[in-house]
């Protein structure tokens, strides 16, 4: 996400010339609100590796927590505090108040000087460019890191696109709903026969008789899209699609650049979501969760540019000074970058259902976000002035917007005809029907039906199914779901052995979901016991997409369903990283470990997406090899 401008954060500095590693350094200077030129030398504010960020929140809690609600400067220490004072300890400088509503950006245009010293690591690597190309690269490093891992995604996910030349798992289902969209506006029943037609290129069976669909229509809108630009094939359903997953590589590299104030685990995080698995194989597939995913991982991203913007201000009017008066008073005014989060959570909506409890929990994440920015201002009781002041443009701003967003979605079924049979399914519903609530459009009571018959059939959806798995299961990968799957004989579809297979399988990178689960275990111990608001981030939108589902344990559900997580475990991971890494001024020895065993893990998590690549491609295979990719008998 954007935002590097200084009229929204702090200045931050470059920090290319440590090698990516910033080093931060406080002063007991006041710091503006207002972004200005930072002193020569001084590095990014933020712990760029173990999550301890100077003068910043990073040990606050989910409303940031006691660490930077930290008194005006002057009040007496806590007498356990004054305790320790006897056995040599000493509390960390308290940072200025701007530099801990917003902690400084790290390198980028507005915030780089015009002039950056030369690396000193390049330098004893005998590399020396020229000054105007290192202060170039240094500007804009921020996004060149973000722009690469996402070119290289862009590649992964486009190459071959078209195959398997097929209409694979639920494509049979989205594929054509898509295409009945833009050419009638609602889905229609298809005649037998039509995906055989489809798949040989010959005249699309259409016909305008209305189907009964579970699902809104935006995702489909978006299938549908590729379908207008490249034709009713498997590249043009699989188009926009593979576009989203590849900008999805690009947004979490921005987001975890200003999640953790670091360029260099934003672009671990954007090279990780890069190589999973899971996500590439939903990248390369016409269904909805990666379209899920891609507009929950938007609305997170615009909360954080709504939380840094709003920070800015509060510390500008306050002067860089804690008032509590004032903190109370504070109207955090006009807020577009959370109505646009509004907007993507009424199109995740508008997608599935279960952006509902995406809705919920960013709802209550960005008002606990206020609560803690009031704290952190000095606001005596800053929760029930966040109730007061704050829960009713919160509500607005995420709940009345998605729902607005969400009804204006089914505008092709609302222009569809009332006559039965002639419109989308349901739309004659409440012509000519008596009602106790008259003034209530006759639309709106057929939508209000159709969606109960929707939610019913939701609810009850129980049909066993060969790839169907629990919950429990997810995080561990214990049971993938086969997309395709043919065994070729040899001389066929490329088969150069006795026998072959062929699979898209539906399955994450096993090491880097492996992984995943011990950094959870990290971040609920950094949220819970350090109080960083940034675990807190990460968990909340980890638990927005995965915990909804152990409430309905008894329904066909499928792995493949926690794409819309994988961000926020990609970000997990990618905070683990940043600890084994080391914090800022830990001695060479501890860098040196800590960054080769970082590095190893990421190189193992790439090593393990290009040994299950086959399966996530369909590439023909000898049956030995597929065979060894079977890690676990659950997985075939």
């Amino acid at each position: 996400m954007n935002g590097d401008t200084a009229a929204q954060t702090p200045t931050g500095t470059d920090h290319t010339a440590e090698g990516g590693v910033g080093v931060p350094v406080l002063t007991d200077q006041p710091s503006s609100a207002v972004p200005g030129p930072r002193a020569p030398g001084l590095a990014p504010g933020s712990d760029l590796l173990s999550g301890s960020a100077a003068g910043s929140e990073a040990d606050g809690g989910p409303d940031d927590g006691p660490d930077d609600a930290g008194p005006a400067p002057g009040p007496e220490r806590p007498a356990w505090l004054r305790g320790l004072a006897r056995f040599g300890h000493a509390p960390a400088p308290q940072a200025p108040l701007a530099e801990r509503l917003v902690p400084p950006m790290p390198d980028g245009p507005g915030v780089t000087p015009d002039r950056v010293a030369p690396s000193a690591l390049l330098l004893r690597l005998g590399v020396a460019l020229p000054a105007p190309l290192w202060s170039w690269l240094c500007r804009w490093a921020g996004w060149l890191g973000p722009v690469a891992v996402a070119v290289f995604a862009g590649v992964l996910r486009f190459t071959g696109l078209g195959q398997p030349h097929a209409i694979i798992f639920d494509e049979t289902y989205y594929a054509k709903d898509a295409y009945a969209l833009w050419h009638g506006g609602y889905e229609i029943s298809w005649p037998d026969g039509a995906n055989e037609k489809i798949i040989s290129g010959g005249p699309v069976p259409y016909r305008p008789d209305p189907s009964y669909v579970v699902h809104p229509p935006v995702g489909k809108w978006i299938i549908g899209a590729g379908e207008q630009l490249f034709g009713m094939n498997p590249f043009g359903w699989r188009f926009a699609v593979a576009l989203l997953g590849t900008l999805s590589v690009l947004m979490v590299a921005r987001i975890g650049r200003r999640l953790f104030r670091s360029t260099l685990l934003g672009t671990v995080a954007g090279l990780l979501l890069a190589v999973d698995g899971l996500h590439f194989v939903l990248s390369r597939s016409a269904l909805l969760d990666l379209v899920v995913m891609f507009w929950i991982l938007a609305a997170f991203g615009f909360l954080l540019l709504d939380r840094d913007r709003t920070r800015a201000r509060i510390a500008e009017r306050l002067g860089g000074l804690a008032d509590s008066a004032a903190a109370q008073r504070l109207n955090l005014g006009w807020r577009p970058y959370r109505i646009a989060a509004g907007v993507c959570v009424g199109l995740t909506c508008a997608t599935k259902w279960s952006g509902l409890y995406v809705a919920a929990a960013f709802g209550v994440l960005t008002v606990l976000w206020d609560a803690g920015a009031r704290r952190l201002a000095g606001a005596g009781r800053p929760y029930l002035w966040t109730l007061v002041r704050d829960v009713v443009p919160a509500f607005v701003s995420v709940v009345v917007v998605s729902v607005v967003v969400y009804v204006t979605s089914w505008w092709g079924w609302f222009a569809s005809s009332t006559v039965p049979g002639k419109g989308g399914w349901g739309r004659d519903w409440a012509v000519g029907r008596s009602t106790d609530y008259p003034w209530i459009p006759e639309g709106l009571r057929a939508l209000w039906h159709y969606h109960s018959t929707v939610y019913d059939f939701h609810t009850h959806l129980s049909d066993p199914h060969t790839y169907q798995s629990n919950p429990w299961s997810w995080l561990v990968l214990g049971r993938p779901v086969s997309f395709f799957y043919e065994s070729p004989k040899q001389g066929q579809a490329g088969c150069t052995a006795s026998e072959c297979a062929r699979e898209v399988l539906g399955i994450g990178t096993p090491l880097l979901w492996w992984a995943g689960v011990v950094a959870l275990v990290y971040c609920l111990w950094r949220w819970a016991a350090r109080r960083d608001w940034r675990a807190g981030a990460v968990l909340c939108g980890l638990a927005a997409g995965y915990l909804p589902w152990f409430a309905y344990q008894q329904r066909t559900i499928f792995l493949f369903y926690a794409v819309a997580f994988v961000p926020f475990l990609v970000l997990a991971v990618t905070m683990l990283v940043g600890a084994l890494i080391g914090p800022p001024g830990v001695s060479r020895d501890r860098r040196i470990i800590g960054s080769t065993a970082a590095g190893l893990l990421v190189l193992l998590i790439v090593w393990n997406f290009l040994f299950f690549y086959p399966l996530y491609t369909g590439e023909t295979i000898p049956m030995d090899d597929w065979r060894r990719r079977m890690w676990f008998t659950s997985w075939i």
